[in-house]
């Protein structure tokens, strides 16, 4: 399984606020399911940043394209090399 970063942009409207509680529970499945690594939104920007677990780029597009949210994006997908994060690191070790 490879890993991929999904950058994108998205453009906010009224409807695109209703759509937001089902996007954030497919989103949650989509975590649960180890499917997504990290998932970071900037409203400042209009910004997504999505850490996706899949074989392909086109597995990535199959999932984005799911979201309810899915017709206010454009986006970019790529391979990642490497992905380093604190969350994947082994827990410190506290002596007692």
């Amino acid at each position: 399984m490879k890993k991929f970063q999904a950058i994108i942009s998205f453009d906010m409207d009224e409807e695109f606020m209703t759509l937001v509680p089902p996007h954030r529970t497919y989103i949650n499945f989509l975590l649960n399911k180890g499917v997504i690594d990290s998932y970071a939104v900037s409203m400042e920007t209009q910004n997504s940043w999505i850490t996706i677990n899949a074989n392909t780029k086109k597995e990535v597009k199959d999932i984005l394209d799911k979201s309810p949210l899915a017709k206010y994006w454009t986006y970019e997908i790529v391979e990642l090399f490497v992905y380093d994060s604190q969350s994947t690191r082994l827990p410190a070790v506290q002596l007692n």
